[in-house]
């Protein structure tokens, strides 16, 4: 039994040990059951945690886009793209111009002073214009009138600021210097800088004037391009002052009347108007903006001018210096150089304004001026629009009213300037009908009692006018004195102008102002023809070689204040140099003769300048003579006028070319028998030892002796080493 007890028990504990076992592993199951989802329960709760963070962020981020979206639908709600390229933010007013290719060219700012606190808005009916233009007004402050025109490769822009308040004078603002980019034109300035971008001055009336004391030269035109390819253009009628700041990075254009420049105000309230034209080229925009319409069949007239010297028959400060023996002697000295224009200032009169020959110092310069003729020069006399209150020609305009009259008084009070000579002098009033017959017909009687064939008119600057001018009819500016007076007179017979503001008809040539018998007169010299070219004058006629005066301090008054003498006989050093560069300019002008020296270095330079000139320089002034007339070209431009890419070529301003084959670099500094030399793109033939150059590089340490000029020729494409 206890055998049969104990299997029995041993069955039953067999039986609950395998129910135990059978339970633990049940319960191991359910618990290794339970542990993936334990842990896909915490990745769950992990991935839950993600999401929230994930909503929480994409909240944001919807938030933003949405605040973003309406900043950025309001901003194109503000800037509008009016025509092609160009954009125009009216609330800020920022003006953007692009290109082809949609990459911005420019950008400005307008309306700088009309402040930010006014909104604008489109134009009322009355106040459109049916051309086309855009029209949005600062509600009783200022109008903008906005046009385009397109000339296939080049888009033009117009755009016209009409102040409607008094005090408020329109000004626009554009970058100085953007990707390399520089601004060139407004021709020379005081500072005396081959570039605008380089300049630094307030707002100052556009005009000209006598750069030594004012901030133009002789010579404007109110014309400025940019080498990324922006020119501007701005009306003659807007009173134009022009402003540049460096540390603001700001080349900015301004409508203001004021008591001379601008004081007969076109308009009740000033206006700026102007125009900004943008192409890829910089060249064919430069083309585009300055070529005229004229100039057809007078080659054969500029043809003896390039060709010859002109003679300034040498003249102390006094009247009393001058005779026929001086003119008589100066010509025979002279024709061993070669024939040309015999100039000879206002003491061939007694008194400025008599238009008669001083017969107690001329008494047979009739007979002599035969003489010249016969051996080939041709005599010019210097006029001038000035009549001395001690000439009698003053009684008698006075009492004609041909006279410029005091302002606010009766037209019978003359205003008198000084020039030159002459202490007191009144002014011929251009608009008046009865003034320029009287001066052609006294003209015409020199013509026929003395053979002369052409006249060189000395009108000063803007600023030799009265003060206090008024004419009988308003001028827009000062300047325009000088183009009415000059369009007057062409049918008299201009040689050459000694001021301008529009380029005069050819054979007249512009003038470069008188230059100080010094090496910065020199360099003076170089950048006045460079400059002018610039802005449209083909023909510029440089001073004296060796300088037209001499003054070792400096100025306070113009120099047309005073009646200055011939400097006396230069540096032969300076004179050498002087004289290499004036062998590649349009036109060379003598007043000392090389043979004053009685050196055998002077005498073996000049000759060999003269075949330079005579074999090289004359066949390609007059190879692109007909091109200067119809495209605007100068016949002596600066290197970027060949390669308008060539980032060196815009900032080289003591190196020239004349046309596009030969490359001038003159040494401008005392002392100096080296200089570097860039050359652009092309085989160059050196000038001095005849070696082949390659351009688009430098060359440092270049030798240039004393007795040489550093000059190149440009060779065929296919030329090899």
């Amino acid at each position: 039994m206890l055998a049969s007890d104990f299997d029995t028990h041993s069955v039953a504990s067999n039986q609950a040990s395998i129910t135990s076992v059978n339970s633990l592993a049940s319960l191991l199951r359910e618990k290794m059951q339970a542990f993936p989802q334990l842990i896909r329960k915490k990745k769950r709760e992990t991935k839950d945690y993600k999401i929230k963070i994930f909503v929480i962020m994409m909240f944001f981020i919807i938030i933003f886009l949405i605040g973003y979206a309406y900043v950025a639908y309001h901003q194109q709600v503000l800037t509008k793209s009016y025509f092609q390229k160009i954009k125009f933010n009216s609330k800020d007013r920022i003006f953007r111009i692009l290109s082809h290719e949609d990459k911005e060219v420019i950008m400005g700012h307008l309306g700088v002073t009309l402040g930010s606190d006014t909104a604008p808005f489109h134009c009322l009916e009355d106040h459109r214009r049916s051309d086309g233009s855009v029209c949005i007004e600062w509600n009783g402050i200022a109008r903008l009138h906005m046009n385009f025109e397109d000339k296939k490769v080049f888009r033009c822009y117009t755009l016209q600021w009409q102040a409607l308040t008094p005090g408020l004078l329109p000004t626009d603002c554009y970058e100085l210097k953007r990707d390399n980019g520089l601004w060139f034109g407004g021709g020379i300035t005081k500072g005396q800088e081959w570039s605008l971008s380089y300049a630094n001055f307030d707002f100052m009336p556009y005009a000209s004037g006598d750069h030594k004391v004012h901030q133009f030269g002789n010579a404007v035109k109110r014309y400025f391009i940019n080498s990324i390819g922006v020119a501007m253009q701005v009306n003659e009628r807007t009173p134009l002052q022009l402003g540049i700041n460096r540390t603001e990075n700001q080349f900015c254009l301004r409508a203001a009347n004021d008591d001379f420049t601008f004081v007969n105000r076109l308009t009740e309230l000033p206006q700026l108007d102007y125009k900004i034209c943008t192409t890829e080229d910089m060249r064919s925009l430069h083309m585009l903006m300055t070529q005229q319409p004229l100039f057809n069949g007078v080659t054969e007239e500029l043809e003896p001018l390039l060709a010859e010297p002109v003679w300034q028959i040498p003249h102390q400060a006094h009247r009393d210096s001058l005779n026929e023996s001086i003119i008589c002697d100066y010509s025979e000295n002279a024709i061993a150089i070669g024939l040309g224009h015999i100039v000879i200032n206002e003491f061939w009169q007694e008194n400025i304004g008599d238009f008669t020959v001083d017969r107690t110092r001329f008494p047979t310069l009739n007979d002599t001026i035969a003489v010249l003729h016969r051996r080939g020069f041709k005599v010019v006399f210097t006029i001038q629009p000035f009549i001395s209150t001690d000439s009698p020609n003053f009684k008698d305009a006075v009492a004609r009213k041909l006279l410029i009259y005091e302002r606010h008084s009766e037209r019978s009070i003359p205003a008198l300037t000084r020039y030159k000579s002459s202490s007191s002098a009144g002014v011929l009033d251009i608009t008046n009908n009865a003034s320029v017959p009287w001066l052609l017909e006294k003209l015409q009687r020199l013509k026929d009692e003395y053979g002369v064939k052409s006249f060189y008119l000395d009108l000063g600057t803007g600023y030799n006018l009265p003060h206090y001018y008024q004419c009988r009819q308003p001028l827009d500016n000062p300047d325009q004195y000088a183009r009415k007076l000059t369009q007057s007179l062409e049918s008299a017979g201009l040689m050459a102008v000694s001021t301008a503001s529009v380029v005069p008809k050819p054979p007249t040539f512009v003038s470069t102002p008188p230059a100080n018998s010094t090496w910065e007169g020199l360099r003076e010299t170089l950048a006045a023809v460079l400059n002018y070219g610039v802005i449209g004058y083909p023909f510029v006629l440089p001073g004296a070689i060796g300088g037209d005066y001499l003054l070792q301090r400096p100025l306070t008054k113009m120099v047309s204040f005073y009646s200055l003498a011939q400097p006396p006989l230069p540096d032969m050093e300076l004179f050498i140099r002087w004289l290499q560069l004036a062998t590649f300019l349009p036109v060379m002008q003598f007043s000392h003769l090389p043979d004053e020296y009685q050196s055998k270095l002077v005498t073996r330079v000049a000759q060999e300048l003269k075949n330079v000139r005579q074999t090289v320089v004359i066949k390609l002034l007059n190879k692109y003579l007909h091109s200067s007339m119809t495209e605007g070209l100068p016949l002596v431009r600066p290197l970027w006028m060949l390669d308008p890419h060539d980032p060196a070529c815009l900032i080289v301003s003591d190196e020239f070319s004349v046309g596009e084959e030969l490359i001038v670099a003159p040494i401008l500094d005392a002392g100096r028998e080296e200089r570097e030399v860039y050359l652009p793109q092309g085989v160059w033939k050196d000038g001095i030892d005849g070696s082949l150059r390659k351009g688009s590089r430098w060359m440092h340490g270049y030798r240039v002796p004393k007795d040489k000029v550093a000059y190149f020729r440009k060779m065929p494409d296919n030329t090899r080493f």
